[in-house]
């Protein structure tokens, strides 16, 4: 089952689209990756997800990607004495460790490390942004603070720091319980929230052991000044603009959008892009134009995928969602607008064995007007460093790992097949032809570029490229 598109569709699971059937149904409209939200549901309702996932694998016969996202720290104000309270613009409002219920003076903020990081002047934003406070004084158990934009305040609404580093781990008990739990599963992709610096990726990095891919999301302001480290240690990064949006003015997203999608493409990593990309389908069968442009433009960007939040997990129209982005994704493919940006943002290939063939293999099937790129691959890294090129056909990924194939339904173009690894240069040949028009990606007469590496099976040794004829 070939697409006939080359970005990528992430679509979350959730109440809409957790039967075997709707499962099946976003697939065929078009999800490659099905995201599982830890936030929400208990484990037995992603094991339930996961193994509908696999199912619908089996009988499609094509690797599907499974993320799970990792809920991340929770920062909450507590309880108030009658549930809300009206903030005045202007006014004094105090955070504080007391339990006690809260009053229009006062309520608990029950995270110290947001006490020890605060200065004088550090804003504090609660409600996804709705509400602006500025740090007056503060010691180790209080913040007193000014209101400077005021509004309705009711029990546990989230807060923001966006302007300070917290000395606070990404991962929870909840989150390192989550994850044994979707490694043990099978995942294929763990997507780390709350991301503020390099090191934060190094502890997920070593906690996973190599079991699963890891991707980066990128929601806070902390994070884009470490931006190319954290791209360095990560196997993906995410766009998380919801977040983004709230701790950094709206006006900035685009372009810091912009500059991440360029920095995953320089290094040959994956980069999704999310949050509210077609909002308006959680209750219309139909998107707004702003919307449609929203992911056309991180198409034309260069994005490996888009995602689908709400949209496909607890809206009315998940899999209408699902086709619509399909439907975007393969109109802006093919503007020979699309083309012209793609070249014109060509990273240099660096001075690596893995780039030369790879950079070789793009300008190949570009001079003779191939059907496909072929890759022979154990680890994946030749098909992203191929990816990066952003190649004008499809690539054909050949692995005999399924976990490979699974991570690299993430990848832009890749079309993945597991099959066995091949022992002889005349093999390699057959079984890219033989291959290629099973999956109809060629007919007959045309020519394909195949890259490899000797010995075969070795990861990392990609040194060979050879162009065949596909015959009979």
């Amino acid at each position: 089952m070939r697409r006939q598109r080359k970005a990528k569709i992430v679509a979350t699971l959730g109440p809409a689209s957790s039967t075997p059937e709707q499962i099946s149904a976003l697939f065929h409209a078009g999800a490659d990756v099905f995201r599982l939200n830890f936030s929400h549901g208990a484990h037995e309702d992603h094991k339930a997800r996961y193994e509908a996932i696999r199912a619908v694998e089996e009988k499609a016969d094509r690797p599907i990607g499974v993320l799970m996202d990792l809920q991340g720290p929770k920062l909450r104000v507590g309880a108030f004495a009658d549930g809300a309270v009206d903030l005045k613009t202007g006014a004094t409002f105090r955070f504080d460790l007391d339990d006690s219920k809260g009053d229009a003076r006062r309520v608990q903020l029950p995270h110290p490390e947001i006490f020890a990081a605060v200065k004088t002047g550090t804003n504090l934003l609660l409600d996804d942004g709705k509400l602006r406070l500025r740090v007056k004084k503060f010691g180790d158990d209080f913040a007193e603070c000014e209101i400077v934009v005021g509004g309705k305040l009711s029990d546990r609404k989230g807060v923001n720091v966006p302007d300070v580093v917290l000395p606070l781990s990404p991962l929870t008990k909840k989150d390192r319980n989550d994850l044994r739990y979707g490694l043990d599963l099978g995942v294929d992709w763990v997507a780390m929230s709350f991301v503020q610096r390099p090191e934060d990726v190094a502890e997920l990095r070593k906690l996973i052991g190599g079991r699963a891919k890891l991707i980066a999301k990128l929601e806070k302001p902390s994070a884009i000044e470490h931006l190319e480290e954290i791209v360095d240690l990560s196997d993906a990064v995410m766009v998380a603009r919801g977040d983004l949006g709230v701790e950094m003015a709206p006006e900035d997203v685009p372009a810091i959008q912009k500059q991440i999608i360029a920095a995953g493409r320089k290094s040959g990593k994956p980069v999704v892009v999310a949050t509210q990309m077609l909002d308006s389908m959680v209750h219309s069968p139909a998107p707004t134009r702003a919307e449609a442009s929203d992911v056309a433009t991180a198409v034309y960007d260069g994005a490996d995928a888009v995602m689908l939040s709400a949209e496909s997990a607890s809206g009315q129209y998940p899999v209408e969602a699902v086709a619509m982005m399909d439907r975007i994704i393969t109109r802006v493919e093919r503007d020979p607008a699309y083309r012209r940006i793609l070249d014109a943002q060509h990273p240099d290939p660096q001075a690596t064995g893995n780039d030369a063939i790879s950079a070789a293999a793009a300008q190949v099937a570009h001079t003779l007007s191939v059907a496909a790129i072929v890759t022979y691959t154990t680890s994946g890294s030749t098909v992203l460093r191929v990816a990066r090129e952003r190649p004008e056909v499809p690539i054909l990924t050949l692995t005999a790992s399924m976990a490979t194939a699974r991570a690299l339904s993430m990848a832009w173009g890749a079309h993945c097949v597991k099959t066995a690894d091949v022992k002889r240069f005349s093999e390699m040949v057959d079984k890219a032809c033989r291959i290629a028009l099973q999956q109809e990606i060629a007919k007959v007469g045309d020519r394909l570029v195949i890259t490899a590496g000797v010995p075969f099976g070795t990861p990392g040794s990609t040194n060979i490229l050879r162009v065949a004829w596909v015959e009979e």
